[in-house]
Order: structure tokens, then sequence, then C-alpha cells
């Protein structure tokens, strides 16, 4: 499907950069609309706007979510408590077997909010609410309690890098910490990028342009499940019917029928022939192909494209990044540059010189430090080229991610920052579900940089525990200011498009030249350089989360607190016993069907690549220098562009054009298919256009009524079947049962028959 016709392009801004965000992002339609929306508490239900066309991107925050609220609905309930700390315990627990398991599985927000309503809605009903019992029971189970619960839970639910980087000490160097120290080092390392959230509220939670799209379809979920009115009944038996239909139709491609999650013409055609169709086509295995014209029935794996919540602007820009990595990656292995051939197609593993898989340890001398006599016997470490590629592309993303922040939102970061306005209430922003949160008490500035300046004394003085520094505390308060800052880019970009960047690859080749040599003090910047800004963006999105559905700030406060420290205690309590009983199979490269050290292992190889190794791989002239210099390159993506639409006459084609290119987005998917399976991304254009440019154009009553709550359906049906079959076929629960082979599900060829196999 092609994108939609030059007229109807979106613009990104309308007039100079001083006032950025004061116009409205818009999705495709070049009106400048100043005008702000009536905002009544029944918004999303009046009649009158149902055939009004959703013309900017922020504006489904207004018009498709109400900001209804009832400031007497209780929110520290019995029910609250029990079940936020109950499910909080058991999401921590799941999820941190997942980091150990062969299948890559996480615990979700909307598999935690459909557990909480059934749970809670059971309570109400069951609890006698007459008498003493009322302090059980108060009343129907409330938005407010239902938030709080999904807030807290899927807080735990996140497994701590912190977590995975002790498990990788415990693994990899026999250091074991205490269980005081580790548990604290975890919830320290969260709590740092909670503070930062905190102190960036005025940017990136209270105004409307911060309205992350991959929330709309939870809150919409929440308000039609909790809200009254025939409307809101007609959504709730909608969101049923399409939960029950996608539950009992995902079974199907992920058991017994695979073939269904990358329906590929070619690869049926060529079964396996021909390797350069593998390589192009394929995409229903790991690491098979890249997945052109490959499409999927699957939910599970459409969803990770977002086609029904991420804005038209934001899903072009990634397919337009993917079709020219169509071309590069397929370039830079059939022309063997950077001897591409030598290796196989796709891989995040190091390589020998060889082509086996590199053996990191045996360069190594007792104390972790690089012996140059093993090193020239072994010879350095290779990347696949596609990887090669992806990582270059990254860095890419990155650079131009901190100069597109700086062009386009110059106005008002310097609005924000210019008068401290990060550090009090934001008295400028007219956000009408900011307007309805006034009326709680907002929580101070200076409980947040309390939280922040404790976590990062409770974290620096983890790092000293073991006698030697596992990174000095310079290292970790340079990251640190590095993941504020990134953070603050980052943001603007995840709040706006619904797009989030990666930096991990970027972070780690600067640790590599700040702590050469030393592969531990790498792997501890990941998790105070990497970590604490992904954390700070899951804390924004979770308090713009209580804003829309009306929690008391010192509510969200509270439960993302208590969270933390529940996920920090059984990550670390079932990691230890997972590492100390499977120590022989987290160490297998292959480990079992049961378990495996896949995720540790790569915080492992990374850090000796770049720790061990970050000078002989990465400086300028060396084999990958490429990849660290990608960042400066990336600098200069979004400039053209921005000045083709500053400079040209404002309104005409070619300045919306310039202003539709979003450089970070492009960057990063030109290296976004060399993972894990492809299959997707071609039903993921259909499904993207259908929604959010057909029916919000075409249709909008239903847009507005319907296709976010579709959204939330399709995610909470087929994660709770996934669930499911994780235990009970997968062998999460210890014991796998495999499907018959047939020609939908073939023992000697990849699912889509696309590759051979050694079965």
């Amino acid at each position: 499907m092609l994108p939609s016709p030059p007229s109807e392009l979106p613009e990104l801004k309308s007039e100079s950069t001083t006032a950025s965000l004061e116009k409205k992002l818009e999705y495709d339609d070049l009106s400048l609309d100043k005008e702000k929306f009536d905002v009544s508490e029944q918004a999303v239900s009046d009649d009158d706007a149902e055939d009004e066309v959703i013309q900017n991107a922020e504006d489904v925050a207004i018009q498709v979510l109400s900001t209804e609220d009832n400031p007497d609905l209780p929110v520290f309930t019995f029910r609250m408590a029990f079940l936020g700390v109950g499910l909080s315990a058991f999401g921590s627990v799941l999820s941190t077997i997942y980091t150990f398991k062969p299948q890559n599985a996480t615990v979700s927000q909307l598999f935690c909010l459909i557990i909480a309503y059934v749970f809670g809605t059971a309570m109400a009903t069951i609890i006698p609410s007459k008498g003493m019992w009322r302090y059980l029971n108060p009343g129907p189970f409330n938005i407010k309690e239902h938030t709080a619960i999904v807030i807290m839970a899927s807080t735990a639910s996140s497994v701590a890098v912190g977590m995975e980087v002790i498990a990788a000490l415990n693994l990899f160097y026999d250091i074991k910490l205490s269980a005081a120290v580790a548990i604290f080092q975890i919830f320290a390392s969260q709590m740092i990028g909670y503070g930062i959230a905190g102190c960036l509220r005025s940017l990136l939670v209270y105004p409307t342009y911060a309205f992350y799209p991959t929330y709309i379809s939870v809150v919409n979920l929440l308000q039609s499940l909790h809200f009254g009115g025939a409307l809101n009944y007609k959504r709730r038996r909608y969101f049923w019917m399409v939960f029950a239909a996608i539950f009992f139709w995902e079974w199907i491609p992920q058991y017994p029928f695979p073939l269904l999650t990358a329906i590929s013409i070619v690869c049926i055609a060529d079964n396996g022939r021909h390797d350069w169709i593998r390589n192009l086509f394929g995409a229903g295995s790991s690491n098979e192909g890249i997945g052109l014209l490959s499409f999927s029935t699957s939910w599970t794996l459409i969803t990770q494209g977002s086609p029904l919540v991420w804005p038209l602007q934001t899903q072009v820009n990634s397919y337009i990044g993917m079709a020219i990595g169509y071309v590069v990656l397929m370039l830079v292995y059939y022309t063997n540059t950077f001897n591409a051939r030598d290796l196989v197609w796709m891989s995040q593993d190091l390589f020998a010189t060889d082509g086996t898989p590199y053996n990191a340890t045996a360069i190594l001398n007792d104390d972790f430090s690089v012996d140059p006599a093993k090193l020239a016997q072994v010879g350095l470490p290779r990347f696949t080229a596609t990887y090669t590629v992806s990582q270059m592309c990254y860095n890419f993303s990155l650079g131009a991610a901190v100069v597109h922040v700086l062009l386009w939102y110059w106005g008002d970061l310097k609005k924000t920052f210019g008068k401290l306005q990060f550090l009090g209430k934001s008295d400028e922003c007219d956000d009408p579900h900011y307007a309805q949160m006034k009326k709680y008490p907002e929580v101070p500035h200076w409980w947040y940089l309390a939280v922040f300046f404790i976590s990062l004394g409770v974290g620096i003085g983890c790092s000293y525990t073991t006698g030697k520094a596992l990174m000095p505390w310079w290292s970790i308060l340079l990251f640190t200011a590095l993941s504020c800052f990134l953070a603050v880019a980052l943001g603007l970009i995840m709040a706006t498009t619904g797009f989030q960047l990666s930096i991990r690859y970027a972070v780690q080749i600067l640790a590599a030249f700040i702590h050469p040599g030393n592969p531990i003090a790498v792997m501890y910047v990941n998790l105070y350089g990497n970590t604490t800004a992904y954390q700070t963006l899951a804390m924004l999105q979770d308090l713009k989360l209580g804003q829309y559905t009306k929690l008391p700030p010192r509510a969200t406060f509270a439960v993302q607190m208590a969270g933390s420290i529940v996920g920090a205690i059984f990550n670390y309590t079932m990691m230890i016993t997972i590492v100390d009983n499977n120590r022989a199979a987290l160490l297998d490269p292959v480990g079992t069907r049961i378990w495996s050290g896949w995720v540790i292992q790569g915080y492992n190889s990374s850090s000796v690549a770049m720790g061990a190794l970050g000078r002989e791989l990465f400086s300028f002239g060396k084999p990958y220098y490429l990849i660290a210099f990608a960042i400066f390159i990336g600098l200069a993506f979004p400039i053209p562009f921005w000045l083709i639409h500053r400079y040209s006459r404002p309104g005409s084609l070619v300045s919306k054009l310039a202003a539709y290119i979003n450089t970070p987005i492009i960057a990063l998917y030109v290296g976004y298919l060399p993972y894990s399976v492809n299959g997707q991304w071609w039903s993921c254009v259909v499904i993207g256009f259908a929604a959010q440019w057909w029916a919000r154009s075409r249709r909008p009553a239903w847009f507005k009524k319907y296709n976010y709550l579709t959204s939330a359906a399709l995610d909470g049906g087929s994660q709770i079947i996934l669930f499911i079959l994780s235990f009970a076929v997968f062998g999460a629960s210890g014991n796998a049962v495999n499907f018959p082979n047939w020609w939908g599900n073939p023992a000697n060829l990849s699912v889509d028959r696309c590759a051979l196999t050694d079965s």
C-alpha cells in the first residue's frame, strides 16, 4: 500500500522553532488549527463531535479519552493493596523466570490490567459491603483502584537490568553480592530514573503534546471498563468479543500452524532451495531473513509495530527506513563489505575468524583483564555484517535524535528550562486532563530530588561493597548525567510519536573508551548510562497514565515506589534461586529446552567485546570504527530537512514534505530488521494505513470509539493465550510439547518454508 498523497501529508511544525509545540502536531491535514477543543466531562461521548476527523496526533488524548473525574472515588483500599502487592509479586517472579527461558516473553501491562479487573470485580461482588465489611469493600471496583494496581504491578513486572547485571557477575565472574546489597542496588538503579522523571513532568507529562500514543489504548480500555452509559456498555461488549476472538485464534499460528506467523509466497515457491531468497524474503524463524513481502496473521508479532496506535507519520517514517534497509543490508552482504560472506547472514553473537563462536573468556586473565598473548593467539572477534550495519544505524539514530529535538523543540526546551519551569507547577499548560488534576495535591519536586540523590548515593555505595569498585563513583555520576540529558531527547520523541530509540550501543562504546580493558565496568555502565534513561521513560508513561485516569499524583508516587520495592525483592530472590540451581545450563551457549542464559550471555559478550577490546575494535581505523563514529555522523541527518522546511515558502509542498521526515526513526529502522523474526511488518503496513489513514479520515466516529479499544482487546487476548501456551506447551513449566509435523509445521524447513533445518 502506498503512502497517502502529498496533499494529505502531515506537518510536523508550522512556524519557527520558537513556537514549536504551540501548534499541534498534525497527522496529515494541512490546516493549522489553533482552537482548543471543548473539554466536557463526556467529551468522548459527544455525538456532535463523532464525525469530526482527528487532524492532529495529540488530539486523540482529547477526542478519544474522557476527562471525567470523580474525586470521591477511593484509591487506597484493601482491594488495591491486596491485588497490587499480589500481582506485583506474581509479575516480578514470572518476568524473572522468563529472563532465563529460551522463549522471549514478557509480562505486559495489559495482562496485569485484565487480571486485576477480573479479580477486582470479583472481590467487589463476593466480599460483603455492610457494616465493618465496608472497609474491605467500599463499593464497586473503580478506575482509580484499577489504575493504581496496574501501575504497581507493571512497575514490578519490568525486569530490572540491575538484576541481569548481578546475575552476569555471579555466572561469569564468580562475584556474588550479598542479598541486601543486590536488592538495594536493583531498587536504587530504578529509582534514579524515577527521580529524573519527576523533574521532567512540566515538559513530558503535563502538556497535551506529550500524549504517549501507545498508552491511549490502555486508558481507553480502563475508561470503557469503568465508566457507565450505553456507549461504554457497547464498548465493553465489543472489547470482550474481540478479546475472545483473538484468544481463540492466536493459538493456531502460535502452535499447530506456525506458517501463519510468516506467510511468504516467494518462500513457499522456493521451498528452501536458495540462500539469497531466504536472506531477503525469509522471516518465520529467528535470524532467518529480513522478511520482504512476508505477511503475518499472529497478533503477538503484529503488535510489535503498533499499527493501530502509532500516528501515521511515525509509521510511514519507520516503513521508509525498512525499505532502505532491504537495499542496504543486501548490498552490504553480497558486496562482501566487512568480509560479510565469511560469516552467517544474521546473528548478534561474536565470531572468531573462522566463523565459529568466539570464546571471550579465552583472552582474559584471572582478574578479567586482557592477556595480550592470549589475544594474539585467539584473535579479535567479529560481528556479522548485518549486525554491524544495525549498530551503526542505531547510533545514527541517536545522533539524529539529539539534533532533531534541539531543532524542532527548542522553543519548548527554552521555555521549560530557561524559566526553571521543571522545578515548579506548569501554570501555562492548558491540557484538559492536567486541568482536572489541579484539584489534587501535587508531589513536591523535592520528593523526586530526594529520591534521585538518595538512590544515587546508594548505587555508588553498593558499587564499593566487594572491596574493589565495580564501577568508580565518578563514572556513575558521569553516566547518570548522560542519562538525564538523553532522557529529555528520548522522552520528547517517545511522548509525541510513540517511538522509542535505542542508546545501548552508543553508551557501551563510550564506556569502552572511558574504561578500557575493564569488562565489568562496561557492564555496569549499561545500568547507569542506558537503563536509567529508559527507566525514566517508563516512569513518565506511568505518570501520564495517572493523569489520564485522574489518579491523585501522590497515589501514583506511592504505588510506583511500592511496585519497585516488591519487584526488587522478588527479582533478586527468584534470580539467585535459578542461578544457583541451573548454573551449568545458564553457562552453556545453547542451554536446554527448559533453561537458557542467552540474555545474561549477551551482557557478558558485549561487555567483553567493548570493555576488554573497545580500542582494538572501535578506535579510528580499527575494524568497526564506523559504529562509534556513526553517532557524530547522525548529528547531521535532520539539518537539511529542517533548513528546507525553515526557509521554504510556508505552506508549500516542499516545506511540508521536509517537516514530515523524522530522521531518527528512519535511521533506526534501516538497521531494525536483522533481529529475530520479521514476518509481521507488511501486515503492519496494511493495518496501519487502514486504521490511521482510512478509518481515521473516512470513519472518524468508529475510529474514536473503537480503534484504540480494538488494539487493547487484541493485545490482551493474544497475551493471555501466549501466557497459557508458554506453560502448557512451550516449556515454561519444564515440559515442552511439540506439535506433530505437517505441511504447515514442517520438520525439515523453517516455519515459512524458506530455510532448510537440521530437523
